[in-house]
C-alpha cells in the first residue's frame, strides 16, 4: 500500500489523483487531519485513516500496511516543523514502511539563507538516519506566478527585490511525477530534484510578457529595505517580510539556479515552462 500525508491540500491531493490512474484504489491509502474533507477520495476506494504530525499513534495506525508512506512537508511558521517531521519519519519506520519519500525543497543545502531549506535538510538527516530507504523530493518552486511576479497587469511592472534563476514549476507536474514514482518499479535514493526544464529571471518573465500582451512590461528592482517598508505599509507583520525576503536573497545567491531533467524523463513530455504558465494565464 502507499499511503499520502496531507491528501486534502493541493500536493497531496493532486498526488493521489494521479495515483487513482495508475494503480488500484485500494493500494492507496491517505492520512489526513479531518477525514470529512477526504470523503471524496474514500467513495472511490481510497482508505482514509485520520492521523497528524502532532499524533504518533494515530499517524502509526494510519500508516499501517504501508509499503511506502510520502510524508508533504509543513509549512507552519510557529510549529517546530523539523520536530513533527521527525514523527512522521518515526511512524513511517514503526509502522513497517520500506521505503518514506518526503517533499523537499530545491537548493536545501547548508548556507541557504531561506529558513525552510534548515528544515528540510534536518529532516533529510532523519529520514538518513531512519534505517528504511528514502527519496527527498527537491521540488523548485510551484507556486502561482502571480504570487511572485505581482500586480503587474494593473501597473505594467514587476517590482520586487533583485533576484536571481529560478526553475518555476508547475504543481500539477510536479504531483504527476511525485505519483509515477510511488506507482513505479525504479527505486529513487536520497535527493532528487524536480524542476521545469529551464530557470529565468523577473527580468526574463517580464520580457515574456511584454510580448505576449503586446505591452511594455517592466522589471522594477526594489531596495530590500524598501520592499520590506512597503509589505509593512499594507500591513503585512514586519517578520513576516523579511522572512519572504529571504526567498529572494537566496534566488540571488544561486541557491534555486539549476534545472534538472528528471522531471521531463518522469513525465515523459517536456514539463511546462515559465513562460509557458505565464501565457495560459494571460489567456485564462
Amino acid at each position: 500500500m502507499i499511503v499520502v500525508t496531507g491528501a486534502t491540500g493541493g500536493l497531496g491531493g493532486a498526488t493521489v489523483e494521479h495515483l487513482l490512474q495508475r494503480v488500484p484504489a485500494e493500494r492507496i491509502g491517505v492520512s489526513v487531519r479531518d477525514v470529512a474533507r477526504a470523503q471524496h477520495f474514500a467513495d472511490r476506494g481510497v482508505r482514509v485513516r485520520q492521523g497528524s504530525y502532532e499524533d504518533p499513534a494515530a499517524l502509526r495506525d494510519s500508516f499501517a500496511g504501508a509499503e511506502q508512506v510520502l510524508v508533504v512537508s509543513g509549512n507552519d511558521p510557529a510549529a517546530d516543523m523539523t520536530g513533527l517531521h521527525r514523527s512522521a519519519v518515526e511512524a513511517a519506520v514503526a509502522a513497517g514502511a520500506r521505503r518514506i519519500l518526503y517533499t523537499s525543497q530545491q537548493g536545501a543545502v547548508p548556507g541557504n539563507p531561506y529558513p525552510p531549506s534548515d528544515i528540510h535538510l534536518a529532516t533529510e538527516a532523519a529520514l538518513r538516519d531512519s534505517g528504511v530507504a528514502w527519496t527527498a523530493l527537491r521540488n523548485a518552486a510551484y507556486g502561482p506566478l502571480d504570487q511572485i511576479l505581482g500586480p503587474w497587469r494593473r501597473t505594467g511592472e514587476i517590482t520586487q527585490p533583485a533576484d536571481g534563476p529560478v526553475p518555476y514549476t508547475d504543481r500539477a507536474e510536479v504531483a504527476e511525477a511525485t505519483a509515477v514514482i510511488l506507482a513505479g518499479d525504479r527505486a529513487f535514493d536520497g535527493p532528487v530534484a524536480l524542476t521545469a526544464p529551464t530557470a529565468v529571471t523577473l527580468g526574463d518573465l517580464a520580457e515574456v510578457a511584454s510580448g505576449l500582451t503586446g505591452r511594455t512590461i517592466k522589471r522594477v528592482v526594489l531596495d530590500d529595505e524598501q520592499w520590506v517598508a512597503d509589505h509593512i505599509a499594507t500591513g503585512v507583520p514586519e517578520q513576516a517580510a523579511r522572512f519572504m525576503l529571504t526567498w529572494y536573497q537566496a534566488g540571488r545567491a544561486g541557491y534555486f539556479a539549476e534545472a534538472d531533467p528528471l522531471l521531463a524523463r518522469l513525465l515523459g513530455r517536456e514539463p511546462r515552462s515559465a513562460a509557458d504558465r505565464l501565457a495560459a494565464d494571460i489567456a485564462a
